[in-house]
């Protein structure tokens, strides 16, 4: 049998954790750029601002 899960069972991902280097993060925007979308890049922005600690 298949467990179903809910959304509020599940742990709110944050990708500024995982932005710890310059390529990282380089890597990060230029998808968000290839992406197209100027919503997820300004999302993508804010992480990396968040992950160089600013609020």
């Amino acid at each position: 049998m298949i467990k179903k899960l809910k959304m509020s069972d599940l742990s709110e991902f944050d990708p500024s954790k995982y932005l710890d280097d310059d390529e990282a993060v380089a890597h990060y925007i230029r998808m968000a750029i290839e992406d197209g979308d100027p919503g997820l890049l300004a999302a993508a922005l804010g992480d990396v601002a968040r992950a160089r600690g600013m609020a």
